[in-house]
């Protein structure tokens, strides 16, 4: 076996295992309240905010 094929191999396993794990977890086994729920798009909305910070900030000191 070449090392092309055992590298294939390797990542064809993995991407195998996430499929799996997604099938697994497609459905959630709790109910989200409606609080739960806006309270984790605010978290999701603050969190693309530090990312877009953070890339300002990058873009702004490498072009200096």
């Amino acid at each position: 076996m070449t090392f092309i094929h055992a590298l294939q191999s390797v990542i064809s396993d993995g991407a195998e295992k996430v499929r799996e794990i997604n099938r697994r977890y497609a459905k959630p086994r709790i109910a989200i309240s409606p609080a739960v729920r806006i309270s984790l798009l605010v978290l999701r909305i603050y969190l693309l905010l530090l990312v877009c910070l953070l890339l300002y900030k990058f873009y702004t000191v490498v072009s200096s």
